[in-house]
């Protein structure tokens, strides 16, 4: 008689099968993993696919030390330098440009592909820009073995607009962007939470000037209050008056989109909202388009959610969509005056999908690939 256990894994085998499947596992460095978009990051590894071995987290010497949850367990935090990079596979950097800058390189040279988040490499030609769900082939070549994640307020739009541009050929795009004070860090969250206490239960907001006398020089990355308002600007002053920020949604779109010669024009404003960008879209496109069309197509599209019954006051709104992950699209409707052109209303977190979310996707593909 073969006996009952005949035929099964023992608990040596499995512990055995286990621990070659963790080593076939890439490991993983989170960089910068002690601030905002890190800590949504180590979030999100927790709740997705576990694809990686190790997952080493680096900060900066200040916060070296410091144990950080991710996957249920308790990791210490390690400084950053050239040793932290031993033995890992990839890398995901959310660091200021100058760092992202110095590091990287480093980090590659150490044999690890490198997913960026900062601006430092996004136009470099070989340096591929990565939505999964518009472009993922074009993670396969990395000359100089990055990958860029695009900016916060380019992601918060491109899946629905990649969408719309796969069956309708896009062909100029307007935008106006309102964007979240999470977007410049921690600095301007806190800045609006105490313009906030500022003028709450006043009748601040009536007269010229009021605003900015009560808040006095709690201004912090912001030119104007925040609070009670909106901010005609968000980035650096570029050539013509130009911001950053608005020439970031132009070449980041052409460049994602593989369109380089794209008419593209953005106005970027800052308005009072924690978490969560919006974008109001006004899309060309070669085809002429229709509103029902629309909707199947955001409808079908991996990561949109579309949210569109204006006669049941149902669209997006940050508060809404914020913590959550997909693009959500609302307002659909076909130009009054060009039957090729749609206007609609776009909402994302601009933490998650716009940073966290994009970075953990791509390196999900990058792990697939190291494990073959």
């Amino acid at each position: 008689m073969i006996p009952a256990e005949a035929g099964r894994p023992s608990l040596a085998d499995t512990a055995g099968a286990d621990a070659r499947t963790a080593r076939n596992k890439p490991h993983l460095a989170v960089v910068g993993a002690t601030g905002a978009v890190g800590s949504v990051l180590l979030g999100i590894l927790s709740e997705r696919a576990d694809v990686w071995g190790e997952i080493r987290l680096i900060a900066s010497s200040r916060s070296a030390g410091r144990k950080l949850t991710v996957r249920g367990e308790e990791v210490e935090v390690v400084a950053l330098g050239e040793d932290a990079f031993d033995g890992i596979d990839v890398a995901m950097f959310d660091v200021p440009d100058e760092v992202a800058a110095q590091w990287v390189p480093v980090a590659v040279s150490k044999g690890a592909v490198v997913v960026d988040n900062s601006g430092a490499f996004r136009m470099d030609p070989d340096v591929p820009l990565v939505v999964p769900e518009v472009n993922a082939h074009t993670a396969r070549v990395r000359p100089r073995g990055i990958i860029a994640n695009p900016n916060c307020t380019t992601l918060s739009m491109i899946v629905a607009l990649g969408a719309l541009h796969a069956e309708y050929g896009l062909s100029e795009l307007i935008v106006s962007s309102y964007q979240a004070v999470s977007g410049v860090g921690k600095a301007g969250v806190d800045t609006l939470r105490a313009q906030l206490s500022a003028v709450c239960g006043t009748e601040l907001g009536a007269k010229p000037g009021d605003v900015r006398r009560a808040v006095g020089d709690t201004l912090g990355p912001f030119p104007a209050p925040i609070a009670l308002n909106v901010v005609p600007w968000a980035g650096t002053l570029q050539e013509d008056g130009w911001s950053s920020e608005e020439l970031k949604v132009r070449n980041e779109t052409r460049k994602i989109l593989g369109m380089p010669e794209l008419p593209v024009t953005a106005t970027c404003v800052r308005v009072p909202v924690l978490t969560t960008h919006s974008l109001a879209v006004h899309a060309r496109f070669e085809n002429e388009v229709t509103v029902a069309g629309a909707h199947e197509i955001l409808a079908a599209a991996p990561g949109v959610v579309l949210c569109d019954d204006p006669a049941e006051e149902e669209y997006p709104t940050p508060s809404d969509v914020v913590g959550t992950d997909p693009t959500w699209v609302g307002r659909v409707r076909r130009s009054l005056d060009d039957p090729r052109a749609l206007e609609l209303f776009v909402c994302g977190d601009n933490l998650r999908k716009g940073a966290a979310l994009n970075a953990a996707q791509i390196g999900e593909l990058l792990a697939g690939e190291l494990r073959k």
